[in-house]
């Protein structure tokens, strides 16, 4: 009765063993894994990063743009309303013949 006890008490051992060695390559396989997906997402959203500051750029350089299109406008219209002002005070002062 021991001899049998203890042949199952070594399956039963060699059953712990081998469940224990199956577990340990599913969790380096698990956490290997997640590593792998860890770094492509990591690699993915430095993409992404790089995509957005390249867009912030070009928004930068488009508001300046319309900054100084802006100014411009401002400083057409300012030159224009003299002209027309100066025009308008010309006609004035010019004598009216009347009939």
């Amino acid at each position: 009765m021991s001899l049998l006890r203890s042949r199952e008490c070594g399956q039963a051992d060699e059953a712990v063993e081998a469940f224990s060695k199956l577990e340990g390559e599913i969790r380096e396989l698990v956490s290997g894994t997640s590593v792998q997906e860890i770094e492509k997402l990591i690699a993915e959203l430095q993409i992404l990063r790089e995509m957005l500051q390249k867009e912030a750029a070009r928004v930068q350089r488009e508001i300046v743009g319309y900054a100084v299109l802006i100014q411009n406008a401002r400083q057409l219209m300012r030159t224009t309303s003299e002209i027309l002002s100066f025009w308008q005070n010309d006609r004035d002062d010019t004598p009216r013949i009347s009939a």
